[in-house]
């Protein structure tokens, strides 16, 4: 059943009505509705399409969350063929909010590192709703060091609101954890792809998004701190959370014109959550792109490439 945002109701009222004729006509093949039902869809899908090309970044971040927008384990289940995940970082224990293992993409081997935020209260409350903590990113960190190793592309799935604040994450050494990971992402001579599929949320995104090419989904937020804790900060008032949305520059459109990000890849109508898999489609066609063309450079071209995408970011305006 499809979930509706609030910021959806006139699309959903359209929708509603023509699910109400469409049963009427299956109910009574004989009711003459087939022009109104085709002028009714018509009504919606331009409501829809209407409605979704001026979203304000606070409604970004809304369709962003959004419970039936695909997960790391949706996009690993239709674009990687024999994969299998590695659990643990050897030091202390497994985290299931950053899951990563290694399988076959379009055929080639790789490595395959994400947050996974779960699908429904159990797996959500199991995954952590996809906030990792220290022992998350040491093992993206053996991740990617395994792929470093035996030559493997790095792709990045991103989606998290943030690593884990809790005392325990942070007893742990968080900081040091998430900065290792930044750290060997930069370092890898493989190439490595991100995409922002959801949620970027701070240090827990930027841990594992530290690529080559980082792309976003067209719909999906990349910030240095959530709109709520932002407003917190800056006005000791959560509830501003959409002023700090307004003014942080958190869409995937400001942020390809600030640099910050390589590629923008289009959803359809009405968010990735409405049809899974032509969006998961599209970031497999985007990521296959871009490997390929990182494919002949150099381990330290890779490095080189890499520094100088980072290094001239707050530069471009």
């Amino acid at each position: 059943m499809r979930s509706y945002l609030d910021f959806e109701k006139p699309v959903a009222e359209l929708e509603t009505k023509v699910e109400e004729l469409r049963a009427l006509a299956e109910k009574d093949e004989g009711v003459p509705i087939s022009d109104e039902l085709a002028k009714l869809e018509a009504k919606a899908a331009k409501a829809l399409a209407d409605l979704y090309a001026g979203l304000t970044p606070w409604q970004k971040i809304q369709v962003a969350r959004h419970p039936q927008r695909p997960h790391f384990s949706d996009y690993v289940r239709q674009l990687v063929s024999e994969f299998t995940p590695l659990a643990g970082d050897r030091l202390f224990g497994e985290d299931h909010a950053i899951v990563g293992g290694f399988g076959r993409f379009k055929g080639e081997p790789v490595c395959v590192i994400g947050q996974e935020k779960g699908s429904d209260t159990q797996s959500r409350v199991a995954h952590n709703w996809g906030m990792a903590r220290p022992e998350g990113y040491r093992k993206a960190v053996r991740l990617m060091e395994l792929a470093d190793r035996f030559g493997l592309p790095v792709i990045s799935l991103v989606d998290t609101a943030g690593a884990f604040p809790g005392v325990d994450a942070e007893e742990r050494g968080q900081a040091e954890a998430i900065a290792r990971s930044t750290d060997a992402s930069l370092a890898l001579g493989v190439p490595n792809v991100a995409v922002v599929v959801g949620e970027g949320g701070s240090g827990g995104a930027i841990a594992i998004a530290a690529a080559n090419k980082v792309l976003m989904l067209e719909h999906a937020v990349y910030t240095v701190a959530s709109p709520e804790a932002s407003a917190s900060i800056l006005w000791r008032d959560s509830g501003k959370a959409q002023d700090a949305a307004t003014n942080m520059k958190i869409t995937a459109q400001d942020l390809l014109k600030f640099g910050i990000i390589d590629l923008i890849i289009s959803e359809p109508a009405g968010g990735a959550h409405r049809d899974p898999q032509a969006a998961i489609a599209s970031v497999g066609a985007a990521v296959a792109k871009e490997l390929s063309g990182l494919g002949n450079l150099s381990r330290e071209q890779l490095r080189n490439a890499r520094a100088e995408k980072f290094l001239a970011m707050g530069r471009k305006i």
